[in-house]
């Protein structure tokens, strides 16, 4: 098992913020590049028995994640939580539960929110 890096407040933000912008596939590039692993592709489509019930979902084999339509390229903590599953497929050290892959995502989130409420205070 390789071990996990961990990221800071600010590299997690600036990830947030890519994928706001509509550089998803920046920022999967640059998170890869910190978990030392290829980055999967992503992309508009549907698998069977997953039409219409999610909004994304990540297939190992094919290390692909198929968004449910090009706006959700834009929403982070779909994004994240499917690259969870990713890093979790390559590494082979994370929990593989949904809850863990919200986990994830939602400290990608948090440590945004902290960082934009930060520049606010200031």
């Amino acid at each position: 098992m390789k071990s996990v890096p961990d990221i800071d407040d600010v590299t997690k933000a600036k990830i947030v913020q890519m994928i706001l912008d509509g550089t998803t596939e920046d920022a999967l590039e640059k998170l890869s590049e910190i978990y030392r692993v290829e980055a999967p592709e992503i992309t508009v489509g549907t698998i069977k028995r997953k039409r219409r019930t999610v909004y994304a979902v990540y297939v190992p084999a094919e290390k692909k994640i198929y968004a449910l339509n090009s706006d959700i390229f834009r929403n982070p903590f779909v994004i994240l939580h499917e690259y969870y599953h990713h890093i979790r497929s390559k590494l082979g050290v994370h929990r593989g539960s949904e809850r863990h892959a919200n986990m994830y995502a939602q400290e990608f989130i948090e440590s945004y929110a902290r960082m934009a409420k930060s520049r606010t205070e200031t």
